[in-house]
């Protein structure tokens, strides 16, 4: 299954090529930003907005409210994996 993730873009660092930090669930990464480049959003006009990470590529721009349910919704679910993990080896 492939997902994309929000992140929130923290810093413009290379404009010339697209690239940004981004904080991934507190991981600094840098992700290619080019996909989400338009009209309204310029490089700068991204700093502190959130997106949907993807292989290093922000494929787009999400609201913050969405962005924070999906990352409590991801939370969850690596819980459940865990406890069902759990679970499983208990009954070896």
């Amino acid at each position: 299954m492939c997902l994309g993730v929000p992140a929130q873009i923290k810093e413009i660092i290379d404009s010339d090529n697209q690239i940004a930090m981004v904080d991934l669930s507190g991981v600094a990464r840098e992700v290619n930003i080019a996909c989400v480049l338009d009209n309204t959003h310029q490089a700068q006009d991204l700093i502190d907005k959130w997106v949907l990470v993807h292989v290093g590529f922000a494929l787009s721009v999400v609201d913050e409210e969405e962005a924070h349910k999906t990352l409590k919704i991801l939370d969850e679910i690596g819980e459940l994996s865990a406890t069902m993990e759990d679970l499983d080896q208990g009954s070896r």
